[in-house]
């Protein structure tokens, strides 16, 4: 059977989640307007600095700090961020992104944007947010 839209952008989101280079989990991100891929993002260090994976280190990790916290120890850039950074800004006004995560074990992560990625969508004028929760079920967020 064919996906519906809403589960075909999250199977993209998927596969974008795959080029991450966090070492804790993967996050892809993709917005979309009109049935049309604006932009894509993982999460990841940002250009030019070495990637998590590459030195197989992770402050966070070490630390074992609970997701959502202590972020300024971690080099990475969200993957809603580098989507968001990465568009065109007229073409985010009213559009939806797409976020889908995994685990280190591979099971999912919760997509839901964390506060600072949350504010980020709404200065882009992103109408709605469409992410897995760590169930694997789809949740949908209007923003306005």
């Amino acid at each position: 059977m064919r996906p519906d839209w809403d589960n075909y952008f999250l199977e993209i989101a998927k596969v974008v989640s795959s080029r991450a280079t966090c070492l804790r989990r993967k996050y892809g991100a993709v917005i979309v307007k009109d049935r049309v891929i604006v932009s894509t993002g993982y999460n990841g260090s940002p250009r030019g600095m070495v990637n998590c994976i590459d030195t197989q280190k992770c402050t966070r990790k070490e630390l074992n700090i609970p997701s959502g916290e202590r972020y300024e120890l971690c080099e990475a850039v969200h993957a809603e961020q580098n989507a968001i950074i990465n568009a065109p800004p007229d073409r985010m006004k009213e559009a939806t992104i797409y976020i889908a995560g995994f685990e280190e074990d591979r099971s999912f992560a919760n997509g839901k944007p964390c506060k600072l990625c949350d504010r980020m969508i709404r200065n882009a004028q992103i109408a709605e947010v469409v992410y897995l929760n760590n169930d694997g079920t789809l949740q949908k967020v209007k923003i306005f």
